[in-house]
């Protein structure tokens, strides 16, 4: 089975700001900062190859509302990653929320550059 993702990008103004804010966020810390192919990223830790991410500099990024929506693995809690994403800078855009029994539950918080991830975990 394939997974529906291979990676994603999240774009940034200041990669160091938004680094300490995700690894706040999830709490536990990235892969580092490299350098591809001329753009410098830093790189969400991840187990299995072709389901990750990064966070990439890039000059006049403007955060857009209402696109894509990636979701970060927040386990074991939901309501522990928005208290720490607020502490870290962010805002608490959707409340944690249950989906459904069995399921989890989600929130979605904004970043330092205005940026909006979505937030799941069992709980």
């Amino acid at each position: 089975m394939q997974n529906a993702n291979t990676w994603f990008e999240i774009p940034v103004r200041d990669l160091a700001a938004a680094q300490r804010f995700y690894e706040a966020l999830l709490g536990r810390p990235m892969r580092g900062t490299e350098d591809v192919g001329g753009e410098n990223m830093a790189v969400f830790a991840h187990e299995k190859p072709g389901a990750g991410g990064c966070l990439v500099h890039r000059d006049g990024h403007r955060a857009v509302q209402g696109g894509t929506l990636v979701y970060l693995d927040s386990a074991p809690s939901v309501q522990a990653a928005l208290d720490r994403a607020q502490a870290a800078g962010g805002r608490v855009v959707a409340p944690r929320t249950l989906i459904a029994p069995g399921i989890g539950y989600f929130a979605h918080v904004a970043d330092v550059d205005g940026n909006v991830v979505g937030l799941h975990a069992a709980d």
